[in-house]
């Protein structure tokens, strides 16, 4: 993670609260971090999985759900 280039994602609370990181280049996996402690290690995802994940937040999955 040493070579990552971070971007905060488009997603991310704009007033500085809840900010998420995103490092693009990396083949297969997408390293994710919290903006506010960027020296914590970096969770790591499938590419197919965060992709499915941000599907779901932009189609507002779980979002007020009942069950």
């Amino acid at each position: 993670m040493s070579t990552a280039v971070w971007r905060k994602s488009s997603y991310s609370n704009t007033d500085g609260g809840e900010c998420v990181e995103v490092a693009d280049r990396f083949p297969g996996v997408v390293p994710v971090r919290d903006s506010k402690d960027p020296e914590r290690p970096a969770l790591v995802f499938g590419a197919a999985s965060w992709s499915l994940f941000v599907a779901g937040v932009r189609d507002g999955a779980g979002l007020g759900a009942t069950d």
